[in-house]
């Protein structure tokens, strides 16, 4: 009977899949699969060696090594090394960088030298994954993205001075009765799962995110969120600057980002007809010309209902005669410079809508379930894929460091051709006709010594201590 269960959450993917007809009272217990067993499989996959198209994931091993990645796995699952439930956390992260989102894409993952860079003998199925993931809190996937920010922030990931905050709305096909959201004024409303991200505007990476049903509104979420930020980045006197849309212009999040918050704040005012009015009866007098064609203005401005206050109102206006002049107001928490922050910090903001467009794919363009603790955990290991997935782009050149996530785990990823073998203590990965061959060579082969100098232990703690090495062909 063990051994059917067994079976059921661990079958390779390239089995036919049976569906189920009822779900069994009792849950299937994931030590089921021992760690001897385990290990038997690893170093008998790695004795037979591998040749496939899925080589090109270890070049995250590295980076993994680099993050503490495994560490961060441990951390979060409470299990120490020789466990299932760090691995099939790793697997995640690995499919995460794949931009893996259907089960038809998963089972062609396995013989190919997939699992075998997770630490396992075979592709956990969906059961398994789900089980993992519901057994863990909001709060520990939380704590993950709190340190791995950290750690992110040791490497230079973040400047902490521009920060971008934006809510990132996907569509959602539950039959749940939940809040319809509009997209856009001229969308009808749907049903939407929301995720909120928090930025890095300068070097266009992310620190943390918040997840939630659509009822949750922008004031709710946000001060959750920048909590997290606070947390991750290291706040020395200076306020970094949030930028933000005007669906952030509400009384109760300025007043907390005031009052409660290490940040200031930067939002649009609403193009209401009472601002527009009260704009353009300024007189030309009251602005201070900067160069042609544009001018600035900088006063108070009480919220209604606000406890806190006044706030620090910045007019922009754009053109040279009165019948061209566009204006544009902005609200800040406080008195900042604001030619800096109108024409150089502002514009930054557009970052994040870039990283929605490029990475979004690693998990976060789908929403699966509106199971907070499965969402939370699958998001927050597309956080480790998307940092190593950045420290490598650094290292492999041109063209492929500017493709974007879709485009680098199809041709690169999916697409490098080489093999796996085993020589000494030391796993080799071989890679044929691999881009920009020279400067790989220059950041990965002797990759041990290498490791060793940065002060890394070169030994994979998840494949039994082994080291790791390159070659290309």
């Amino acid at each position: 009977m063990a051994f059917k269960k067994k079976l059921h959450l661990y079958r390779p993917l390239t089995a036919p899949m049976k569906i189920e007809t009822h779900r069994t009272k009792e849950k299937v217990r994931m030590e089921l699969t021992d760690p001897q067993s385990i290990e038997r499989g690893v170093r008998q996959l790695l004795a037979n060696k591998i040749s496939g198209t899925m080589v090109g994931t270890w070049l995250l091993i590295p980076e993994y090594l680099r993050l503490g990645a495994w560490e961060l796995l441990q951390s979060w699952s409470g299990l120490p090394d020789e466990k299932v439930e760090p691995r099939l956390a790793l697997q995640l992260v690995n499919e995460s960088a794949l931009c893996v989102n259907g089960i038809r894409m998963k089972r062609t993952l396995s013989q190919k030298g997939f699992e075998l860079a997770n630490g396992l003998p075979f592709i956990a199925t969906d059961p398994a994954i789900h089980n993992l993931l519901d057994s863990h809190l909001v709060a520990d996937a939380q704590r993950l993205q709190v340190a791995l920010g950290k750690v992110r922030q040791t490497f230079g990931h973040f400047s902490g001075k521009i920060i971008a905050i934006d809510p990132h709305r996907i569509k959602s096909y539950t039959k749940r009765q939940m809040s319809r959201r509009q997209k856009d004024r001229a969308s009808k409303p749907e049903k939407m799962a929301q995720t909120f991200f928090c930025l890095d505007a300068d070097t266009k990476q992310p620190l943390c995110f918040t997840s939630a049903s659509s009822a949750t509104t922008v004031s709710q979420a946000t001060p959750q969120l920048l909590t997290l930020a606070a947390q991750i980045l290291k706040i020395n006197g200076s306020k970094p600057l949030l930028l933000a849309d005007n669906e952030h212009y509400t009384v109760g999040l300025f007043d907390w980002v005031h009052s409660e918050s290490p940040f200031d704040m930067l939002v649009p005012m609403p193009y209401n007809p009472s601002v527009v009015k009260t704009v353009r009866n300024l007189p030309d007098e009251a602005f201070t010309r900067h160069w042609a064609g544009y001018a600035t203005k900088k006063g108070l401005y009480q919220m209604s209902r606000s406890n806190h206050g006044p706030y620090h109102q910045l007019v922009q206006r754009k053109g040279e005669q009165h019948s061209d002049y566009d204006f544009k107001s902005f609200l800040c928490t406080s008195d900042r410079d604001e030619i800096e922050d109108l024409s150089t910090n502002y514009p930054a903001r557009w970052h994040i809508e870039e990283f929605f467009k490029n990475d979004q794919a690693l998990g976060w363009h789908r929403a699966g379930t509106m199971n907070l603790n499965i969402r939370y955990g699958q998001m927050s290991m597309a956080l480790i894929a998307q940092a190593a997935c950045y420290m490598m782009r650094e290292r492999i050149g041109h063209p492929v460091a500017q493709w974007d996530a879709e485009h680098l785990a199809k041709d690169f990823f999916r697409g490098l051709e080489g093999d796996i073998r085993v020589k000494h203590d030391t796993i080799i990965v071989t890679y044929y006709n691999v881009p920009n061959a020279d400067l790989m060579k220059k950041h990965y082969e002797n990759l041990p010594k290498r490791l060793s100098l940065e002060g890394i232990s070169p030994r994979i703690p998840w494949l039994y201590d082994f080291k790791l090495d390159f070659r290309f062909k």
